[in-house]
């Protein structure tokens, strides 16, 4: 049977930009509607601002986020929003959210596990 056999690099690139530390977290509080940097933060514990923009400029590299500066201001805060390419993720991000919420441990202590991404936004 040939090793590779199942194996594609595309798929395989697409996972590791998706499944890479942060960038899930991030992707949907973006879904979620957050669009500047500290609201962004605030939604994810632990995440560190290095870490947070380390993150936004690689999706943003990969085309999954654009970066807007509201006005040529130089103490205006950027806007984060999803690309189109992004916003496809979308049910993708709802997917793993309910496989997640499916087989969460039993008494743990999460609560964002089982919320969709539609739910959130209704909030």
């Amino acid at each position: 049977m040939d090793e590779t056999q199942g194996y594609c690099p595309v798929f395989h690139r697409a996972v590791e930009l998706i499944g890479r530390r942060w960038n899930g977290p991030i992707i949907r509080a973006l879904l979620d509607g957050a669009d500047r940097f500290g609201e962004i933060r605030s939604r994810i514990p632990g995440l560190t601002d290095r870490l947070l923009a380390q993150r936004l400029r690689e999706l943003e590299r990969e085309g999954v986020v654009e970066r807007a500066c509201p006005s040529s201001s130089a103490t205006t805060v950027p806007h984060y929003t999803l690309t189109t390419k992004g916003h496809s993720l979308a049910p993708v991000i709802e997917s793993i959210a309910q496989w997640a919420a499916a087989w969460e441990p039993p008494g743990s202590t999460s609560s964002a596990q089982g919320r969709s991404v539609a739910d959130s936004r209704r909030r």
